[in-house]
């Protein structure tokens, strides 16, 4: 009898353990998700800001699992499951299963004020991306548009809430963007009098890394025009701005960095989780009771040795999918699992060209060094040979003529005709 293997997610944890387990006459694989393709999110904010097109970091499941042949891909949603009964419970019916490997990701969190999203959008999907790309192209159309010096202003004027690496990759890269490719474009204004706060409640930004990197991010953020406001905590986000405290920053454009919170699945599972909604594993990345369902990536809580618990990283998510998916084939030889033992690869934050700092253990550098060890390995850990090539000549073209990608304003509205639709035109007379 072949052992049924759920997968929940098509990102690194889901894909990789999907790779362990293929093409095993003893395995058979089905992988839900509720998108088609698999994501790599390190280069979603270059998506965001019109540095890569969305074909350009993501790619059909089916494409990448065409060569196994024990693999099932279904789009779906996964709504609950049913521990005892052995069944994931999805909007297209039971799917039952002798392993399950939950690895559904995270999403934003909003600290109790997810009406906050409305008007500061966060990062973690295309659709996002897409949405923050129409919001700071549209931010500079009315600035171009506008004779009114104070909504010129408030226009050129962008708040990344969260100083992370998110934070600092969006704020360096619109520093970046308008002062060496939209000054190029807009006749009415000057893009280098754009103002970029980021706003940090801790007393640094990037604090996973060392003091002295972190401070050199800071002063290369800044000669980028970026201000960054640290011990700072938001109290209050609108349609005009942000309330810091007292202080208020009047801006048209709001982007959400500041957290994230695991997806729902564990929380209505009715199992342990942390603060954050990820669910507590033992040392095999199973679940308390449960070993034959497994979690990993964002969605799990692993705890190590000094008590800290791992990031959510795309390294670790990967090397928690390679271990889930060896700990069943351990299971299928009638051998004793090996507890997840994580190699710490380092860290890597990327502030704009010429600019990053990596953190490899004892090992820290910074400067042209660091931003061309970013670039390879990200190019490296792509998908496929085709998105290596194709970002490489996207990156090297920007890299040589300071240009960026298409800068295209793609509204949600795309039918012509609905009910009680209204034109921009309606009031103007012919």
């Amino acid at each position: 009898m072949k052992k049924k293997v759920v997968i929940v997610g098509g990102g690194f944890t889901g894909l990789n353990a999907a790779r362990i387990l293929s093409n095993r006459k003893d395995v058979e694989i089905t992988l839900i998700d509720r998108k088609n393709y698999h994501l790599f999110q390190p280069l979603l904010y270059q998506v965001a800001m019109a540095a890569l097109g969305e074909g350009d970091i993501a790619t059909p499941l089916r494409n990448m699992l065409a060569g196994q042949d024990n693999v099932t891909v279904f789009k779906g949603a996964v709504c609950n499951v049913d521990l005892d009964a052995r069944k994931v419970k999805t909007d297209f019916g039971d799917v039952e299963y002798d392993y399950l490997i939950l690895a559904c990701g995270a999403q934003h969190h909003y600290f109790g004020n997810n009406q906050w999203e409305e008007f500061a959008p966060g990062l973690k999907n295309l659709a996002q991306a897409s949405e923050i790309r129409r919001r700071v192209m549209e931010a500079y159309e009315a600035a171009e548009r506008t004779n009114d010096p104070k909504e010129r202003k408030k226009q050129l004027t962008f708040v990344i809430v969260g100083g992370g690496p998110t934070g600092v990759e969006l704020a360096g890269s619109i520093g970046e963007m308008s002062r060496f490719t939209l000054s190029k474009f807009y006749r009415h204004i000057d893009p280098k009098l754009t103002r970029i706060f980021i706003v940090e409640a801790a007393e640094r930004i990037l604090g996973t890394f060392s003091p002295e990197l972190s401070s050199k991010a800071t002063r290369e953020l800044e000669k980028l025009g970026v201000q960054v406001w640290t011990s700072s905590m938001v109290s209050d986000v609108d349609g005009d701005g942000v309330q810091i405290g007292r202080e208020r920053i009047e801006a048209a454009t709001v982007l959400w960095a500041a957290g994230v919170k695991a997806a729902e699945i564990g929380q209505n599972m009715g199992v342990e989780t942390d603060r954050s909604g990820r669910v507590m594993v033992e040392s095999d990345l199973s679940l308390p009771g449960h070993p034959e369902v497994f979690v990993g990536g964002d969605q799990a809580c692993f705890t190590l040795d000094n008590g800290s618990t791992l990031p959510g990283m795309a390294p670790v998510a990967m090397q928690e999918g390679n271990a889930i998916g060896r700990a069943i084939v351990d299971d299928l030889k009638g051998k004793p699992r090996k507890p997840f033992k994580y190699r710490d690869k380092g860290q890597m934050a990327t502030i704009g060209r010429n600019r990053a700092i990596v953190e490899i253990g004892n090992l820290k550098f910074s400067g042209t060094l660091a931003w061309f060890t970013w670039l390879l390995v990200h190019i490296y850990y792509l998908s496929t040979f085709k998105h290596r090539v194709f970002v490489l000549m996207q990156w090297g073209w920007s890299y040589f003529t300071f240009g960026h990608g298409a800068r295209l304003i793609v509204n949600k509205d795309w039918r012509f005709y609905r009910e009680q639709k209204s034109s921009p035109c309606d009031d103007k007379n012919a």
